[in-house]
């Protein structure tokens, strides 16, 4: 692990100035696609992976845990129902994206003899991001009541990616819940709010103040809060200020920065069963 305080010096939080910024600057912070500049390859490599995985292994795929088009979930037991199961929440601002074209992610840990479950979620405009958080506890409410019915009773781990990081900070505290990895995440969503990102959110001050996780108590749980060093400032900002606030609660959890990982590359680490993200989640339940 990287010493946090002397990484929290370098990294200048854009947001000091934030009122000073011009409105494509304040975009800028938050725009994962165009810091990356081969973001779209490694979309379209992710989707393809994707694909191919979905068609290839032993799955339950599309079970309805919801009334809405997206609320379903997608299943990839183990042999052991005793093992434990990722959980994985997808990104995409809570606009975009689907729980399809991140079943990729499943063979990271399925080489360690774990079960996955994907769950989708409503996406903005469509649904509030009140209403997407209720969604993401009432996956988790389906998969500890029908989960053992489809090979998954072990512990759970509750992950996501970007945005779905943030919905794994605020589902933490759910009962099924053994223990949280949040990679990449937002954490604060008090400045998303100036950005063109609210275009689709239409985020409240309610909203800003009760969905925020830096905003909250901290949940004493073990989350892990991991970060790509080639990030964006803001995210890694984030980051380090959620482990910090919750280390100064006493709530468990290690800041994990992985060196020269950026917002897409990272998730490489989770889909490689050597890759440094498998590591820390199969740790989580040791």
């Amino acid at each position: 692990m990287t010493d946090i305080s002397a990484t929290k010096d370098r990294i200048l939080d854009p947001r000091l100035n934030w009122a000073a910024l011009s409105q494509a600057e304040r975009d800028a912070a938050y725009d994962n696609n165009a810091a990356v500049k081969n973001s779209a390859a490694l979309i379209a490599e992710r989707n393809q992976l994707s694909e191919a995985l979905r068609a290839s292994r032993r799955s339950f795929l599309d079970l309805t845990y919801g009334d809405r088009e997206k609320t379903k979930i997608d299943l990839y037991p183990a042999a052991e129902m005793t093992a434990p199961c990722l959980v994985f929440l997808h990104g995409g601002y809570w606009q975009r994206n689907s729980r399809e074209v991140f079943a990729m992610l499943v063979e990271g840990v399925a080489a360690h003899g774990w079960s996955v479950a994907i769950p989708g979620y409503s996406l903005a405009p469509d649904a509030s991001l009140t209403e997407i958080v209720t969604e993401i506890s009432l996956s988790l409410d389906w998969l500890a009541e029908n989960g053992a019915s489809y090979g998954i009773a072990g512990p759970i781990v509750l992950s996501g990616w970007s945005a779905g990081a943030h919905l794994v900070a605020m589902a933490l505290d759910h009962p099924r819940i053994t223990a949280g990895l949040a990679i990449s995440g937002v954490y604060d969503l008090a400045p998303i709010r100036d950005t063109g990102l609210n275009n689709a959110l239409k985020l409240t001050d309610q909203e800003i103040a009760s969905l925020s996780p830096l905003r909250l108590p901290a949940v004493h749980k073990r989350l892990d809060i991991a970060y790509g060093t080639a990030e964006l400032p803001a995210l890694v900002f984030d980051s380090i200020q959620l482990h910090e606030t919750r280390v100064a609660a006493g709530a468990p959890g290690r800041l994990c920065p992985i060196e020269g990982a950026d917002h897409f590359s990272i998730l490489s680490e989770l889909r490689r069963p050597d890759g440094a993200l498998v590591d820390i989640a199969r740790k989580l339940v040791l």
